[in-house]
C-alpha cells in the first residue's frame, strides 16, 4: 500500500470515528438523563466537538502523517492493554453518572460553574492541540517510531507528558461542566490510570528512544509542573 493511500485511509478513518463518536457519547448523556432537555450536555458536546472538527481539518491538510499515527488503536504491550480496559470502564462510569445525576437530582451545580468548567475543558483541548502541533510523533499507542526524535520544546519543556495533562484538565472538569458534582469522584481516577500508563511508557522510552534519558534530566516533571 502506498504512503498516499495509507494516509487517505487514516484521514477517512479519523472522520468516521469522529462522526460516529458524537451520537454514541450523546447517548451516554441523554439516555441516563431520560431527556434531551439537558443544556449542560449540549454545551459540553459543542465545546469539544466543534474544535475537534477544525483540528481534524487542520491535521488532514498540514500533518496527515500524524493522523495516520493517531488512527492506530492496538497496543502491543500487555501492561498498556490492561490500562486500556480499565480506562474504558472509567470513561463509561464518568460519562454515564452525570445523566443519572440529572435525572434523579443527586446534586446541583450552578450554571456559572458549569460554564467555567467548560472553559477549562476547552483550555485542556487547546493544550492537546498544541501538543499535536509540537510533536508529530504523538501516536495514540505507546511505541517508538522509526526516526522518532525527542521533543523538548513548547509544552514538553514544562512536563514530559503534556498530552496526558491536557486529558486530565478535560476529564476532571467535565463532571461539573455536565452539572454533576458526584461524577467528580470517579473522574479523578484518570490521574492514577495515566500515572500507571506513564510509568510503563517511560520504561520503553528510556530504553528505545535515543536522547530520552538526557531529556528526563532537563525536564524533571512527568505530569504536573512542580509536583510530579
Amino acid at each position: 500500500m502506498s504512503e498516499n493511500t495509507r494516509t487517505a485511509k487514516s484521514v477517512a478513518a479519523s472522520i468516521v470515528r469522529l462522526v460516529a463518536s458524537m451520537p454514541i457519547i450523546g447517548a451516554l448523556f441523554f439516555l441516563p438523563a431520560g431527556t434531551l432537555d439537558y443544556w449542560q450536555a449540549w454545551m459540553w458536546l459543542g465545546t469539544l466537538f466543534i474544535p475537534m472538527i477544525f483540528v481534524l481539518i487542520y491535521l488532514a491538510k498540514n500533518d496527515p502523517a500524524l493522523l495516520e499515527r493517531r488512527s492506530r488503536l492496538r497496543e502491543t504491550r500487555s501492561e498498556q492493554k490492561l490500562i486500556i480496559v480499565a480506562s474504558t470502564l472509567y470513561y463509561l462510569i464518568t460519562f454515564l453518572l452525570p445523566g443519572f445525576d440529572k435525572r434523579f437530582g443527586w446534586s446541583s451545580t450552578p450554571a456559572w460553574m458549569s460554564i467555567a468548567a467548560d472553559a477549562v475543558v476547552l483550555a485542556g483541548y487547546a493544550l492537546f492541540f498544541l501538543v499535536l502541533k509540537t510533536n508529530s510523533y504523538a501516536s495514540r499507542v505507546v511505541e517508538v517510531q522509526q526516526g522518532q526524535l525527542v521533543i523538548s520544546t513548547g509544552p514538553y519543556a514544562l512536563v514530559r507528558h503534556p498530552m496526558y495533562l491536557a486529558m486530565i484538565l478535560m476529564m476532571v472538569a467535565s463532571p461539573l461542566a455536565l452539572g454533576s458534582s458526584w461524577a467528580i469522584i470517579p473522574s479523578a481516577a484518570l490521574i492514577f490510570l495515566l500515572a500507571a500508563r506513564i510509568k510503563n511508557e517511560e520504561e520503553l522510552l528510556m530504553k528505545d528512544l535515543a536522547g530520552y534519558p538526557e531529556y528526563t534530566k532537563k525536564t524533571c516533571y512527568r505530569l504536573f509542573p512542580g509536583i510530579w
